[in-house]
């Protein structure tokens, strides 16, 4: 029997970070065998378009999926895709009218959906403790290797020989201040290198305060995808230090790039690099400073990361991701 599979779109009108790069790569890989229900209202106005006016779309035969932690409470047969559980467990994070509506809203929402997808297996094991659920299905995210690759050039930008780079939004789950505080005590040692810091502050995310004048450090914002694909092909060494991630896309977007990863022991980033990247753990004070001190002084080092980064991405795809996705929606 075909289903009449309805995709709640409300995610594609917000600016594209990893959670966005989900809902679209997948259904570029499904391709048109869905119906697209979406609005450019966000804020107050998008709930009350996703919680009223969706629901009255649907047929009685529908299955909705809403790949972007929300959807309406009316509808049950409903797939759900929870990327992180960050606003509930560190609801100082973010600013408080968001953690608190997150607080309420998204468990009474995952028990009442009857499938719930996830991006790694570090965050079905919190979905299904927390919201007593039994069955959570893992979604990945993928990389697109016609887009990041290691011989994506650089349009745009003059960029120095070297230089150190992160990607993400500039929030305090990135443990950014921790990044900029070992640049501050380790540029000197590394003359000829930068720190490119490519992202912007986010709506919902607290605000941090960077000190924009530091000694080769540059903020350069929100990139499009092929001018981020050349940045990350062409970095010395891909940093990316976060407290906690439910999945951490641009780590795997580094690696597809041949770029040699560092990252944290946070939420599923370890799940993510595997044995391809360098971790450090956040309880370690001097962790990442020695990593990134190693990294950027041993070129062997970083020639073994880079090819074992690119092996590691192969194992990420975005179309077998998709095909999880559709079978499971046709189980509903």
């Amino acid at each position: 029997m075909r289903h009449d599979v309805v995709v709640n779109g409300r995610f594609l009108a917000r600016r594209l970070t990893g959670v966005e790069r989900y809902g679209r790569e997948i259904l570029r890989c499904i391709g048109t065998r869905w119906r697209l229900e979406s609005t450019a209202r966000q804020g107050w106005r998008g709930h009350l378009w996703e919680q009223c006016f969706l629901p009255a779309r649907l047929s009685h035969d529908s299955i909705l999926w809403s790949p972007a932690n929300t959807g309406p409470l009316l509808v049950r047969r409903q797939a759900l895709t929870i990327h992180d559980l960050s606003p509930l467990e560190h609801p100082e994070w973010f600013r408080g009218g968001f953690a608190a509506w997150y607080r309420l809203f998204l468990p009474i929402l995952a028990q009442r959906v009857e499938k719930v997808f996830t991006p790694s297996e570090y965050v079905k094991g919190k979905v299904m403790k927390r919201f007593n659920i039994t069955e959570v299905t893992v979604t990945p995210n993928g990389v697109n290797p016609s887009l990041f690759h290691p011989r994506a050039k650089q349009i745009r930008f003059d960029l120095p020989r070297h230089y150190v780079l992160f990607v993400g939004t500039l929030e305090p789950r990135k443990n950014l201040d921790s990044l900029l505080q070992v640049w501050n005590e380790i540029n000197a040692e590394f003359k000829e290198t930068w720190l490119m810091i490519v992202g912007v502050s986010g709506t919902v995310f607290r605000t941090i305060r960077v000190p924009h004048e530091m000694e080769r450090v540059r903020f350069i914002g929100y990139l499009d995808d092929e001018t981020l694909a050349g940045l990350y092909a062409n970095a010395t060494v891909f940093v990316l230090p976060s407290q906690d991630e439910g999945f951490g896309l641009p780590a795997l977007e580094a690696m597809a790039s041949g770029t040699p990863v560092i990252v944290s022991d946070g939420g599923a980033l370890p799940e993510v690099v595997g044995d391809a990247g360098i971790r450090f753990c956040l309880v370690d004070p001097c962790g990442l400073k020695h990593v990134l001190k190693e990294c950027l002084s041993n070129t062997r080092l970083r020639a073994e990361l880079s090819e074992k980064g690119l092996e590691r991405a192969k194992k990420f795809s975005w179309q077998s991701t998709a095909e999880i996705v559709w079978k499971s929606l046709h189980d509903i």
